[in-house]
Order: C-alpha cells, then sequence, then structure tokens
C-alpha cells in the first residue's frame, strides 16, 4: 500500500474535527512506516505472490449480492439488503490490521465531508472484512471509530461493516477484482489500498486507488455510479472534462473537452451580449428621435 499523506486531511477548508485528525494522521503513519520498514522484510511472500496484489478492474461486472454475511450487530444479511436505491462505495479491508487500515477508514470518512453528497442520503458504505476471524463486535467498534471522522452522526446507519466466511469472502473479492495474499508468518493481509464504486443494481462503475481520495474523484465517481441521479449541472460539466483513467484510478482532465466548453461559454457569453445590447440600442435611439 502507498505511504502517501492523506490529501483529504490536510485540506483547507475542511471542517474543525477533521483538522484536529489531519495533525494526528500524518504522525501515525510516520510511526506505521517506519515499523513497518524492518517489519516487512520478514514477511514470508514471495516477490511472485506480491505481484499478485492489487485490482483487476472489473468494470461493467456485477457484485454477487446473494452472497451471505454477518452485519455489525451480528445479523445475517445479504449484499442485496445495501443495494436498491444508492449507490454504493465498497472497502475490503480487515479488522485486526496492524498497519495502515486503522488510518484508510477515517481517512475515507474525512474526505467524504468534502463532497456534497451524504452518506445514507445519496450513497452508502460498505466495507467487507477479508479475515474470517473478524466478528461483528470488532466490526461495529471499527464503524464507530471511522464514523468519528464523519461530520453527519444522524448519518450513522449509511454505514455497515460485514464479516462473513472465507468462501464469501473470496467470491466477493474475485468479483471485485481485489487481490490480496495471506503471510501466515506474520498473520497478516497484504492488500491494495482503494475503493469501488458500483450502482444501485450491484454493477461495478469505478475504481479509486490511494489512502484518501480528492473531493473531484469522489464526487464524479458517485455522480456516475448514480447514473447521473445525483449532482448539479456543474458536476455534469465536469463530467464533460474530465475522464476516468483506468490505469491510475482516477479522473484526469480532457484538454479537447475543455477546449470546446471554453469555446461554447465564450459563443454563449457573446451571444447573451449580443442580445442584451440588442435589446436596449432601439430604446435609446428612440429616446433621441423623441427629444429631437
Amino acid at each position: 500500500m502507498s505511504g502517501e499523506f492523506p490529501r483529504g486531511l490536510r485540506r483547507a477548508g475542511v471542517p474543525a474535527r477533521s483538522t484536529e485528525i489531519s495533525l494526528v494522521v500524518p504522525l501515525l503513519i510516520l510511526a506505521i512506516m517506519a515499523f513497518s520498514v524492518g517489519h516487512a522484510s520478514a514477511h514470508s511472500l514471495t516477490d511472485e505472490e506480491l505481484k499478485g496484489v492489487g485490482f483487476t478492474q472489473r468494470l461493467g461486472e456485477h457484485a454477487p449480492l446473494n452472497t451471505e454475511f454477518l452485519d455489525e450487530s451480528g445479523q445475517h444479511v445479504t449484499l442485496s439488503d445495501y443495494f436498491g436505491e444508492r449507490p454504493v462505495i465498497l472497502t475490503l479491508n480487515y479488522l485486526r490490521c496492524p498497519n495502515l487500515c486503522p488510518i484508510i477508514l477515517p481517512s475515507l470518512a474525512a474526505d467524504l465531508n468534502t463532497i456534497p453528497f451524504k452518506l445514507g442520503q445519496q450513497f452508502t458504505v460498505l466495507t467487507v472484512s477479508i479475515d474470517p476471524r473478524d466478528t461483528p463486535e470488532q466490526a461495529e467498534s471499527t464503524r464507530a471509530t471511522a464514523l468519528e471522522s464523519y461530520e453527519h452522526p444522524d448519518s450513522a446507519d449509511g454505514w455497515h461493516v460485514l464479516t462473513g466466511h472465507q468462501e464469501q469472502i473470496d467470491q466477493l473479492a474475485d468479483a471485485v477484482g481485489f487481490q490480496y495474499r495471506y503471510d501466515e508468518e506474520q498473520d497478516e493481509y497484504a492488500h491494495p489500498a482503494g475503493i469501488v464504486l458500483l450502482t444501485p443494481d450491484g454493477t461495478i462503475s469505478r475504481y479509486l486507488y490511494g489512502l484518501d481520495f480528492s473531493p473531484n474523484d469522489l464526487r464524479l465517481g458517485l455522480v456516475e455510479a448514480a447514473q447521473n441521479r445525483i449532482g448539479s449541472l456543474v458536476d455534469q460539466v465536469l463530467l464533460t472534462c474530465f475522464q476516468y483513467d483506468a490505469q491510475v484510478g482516477r479522473y484526469t482532465p480532457i484538454a479537447m473537452n475543455a477546449v470546446r466548453l471554453a469555446g461554447v461559454l465564450t459563443v454563449l457569453a457573446l451571444g447573451g451580449l449580443i442580445g442584451y445590447l440588442a435589446l436596449h440600442k432601439p430604446r435609446s435611439t428612440q429616446q433621441e428621435t423623441a427629444e429631437g
């Protein structure tokens, strides 16, 4: 996983609670990275096994919505319980992770503060543990910790953390292209950092890579995953100027589209000016004629 500092936690304009987190998180990441330098050298995974860790994008394919898990309260659920109305942000982590996992979810929650959409209303967050030994009690604790970084406590029902058996975990991970490896010697998992955005019917829409995400990527990703049912005219314009780059897992500007959009806006502005002058010039002319 990348060792970059979360941008969303140090971004100007982030409210007070997120700002406090931003002071702590980089220090925690530094400490974890320092610990991991010596720790990682002792892992039992081969270079070939580590090469297999990452995302294989399966855009347009469907998540296995009939897969069963336990939610944070210990209730039996299926993935379909969280789909149907809103797009879903899916994260796969493990709850005993001693490295960056304890940072990733609070960082995501803080990044969600920077977009105009509200958790539980315009989208859902679903975290699924890849460790079959994790329990609903750990899931509830993980969920509560993540939500401390989100500024709308009334939206807690929009984020769920699920645990399950290995068969169900692998079924979901394979379907969304999440490739991870278990390090038996260290009793840890090597896994990629990122999120998967899915449409309300469970279609894989976008992947965003990294430890935190820009407001632009999150907003545009959710607009597309919602099939344009959320967002404003500004978001539609931005989607004209930005294109999803599957190689880097983010939205990048399209120069030609930006030029075309600038041309259209220029034409509209000139048209508006000409219309304004056309409406006001006759009045002035008539007034001068009457005075003469």
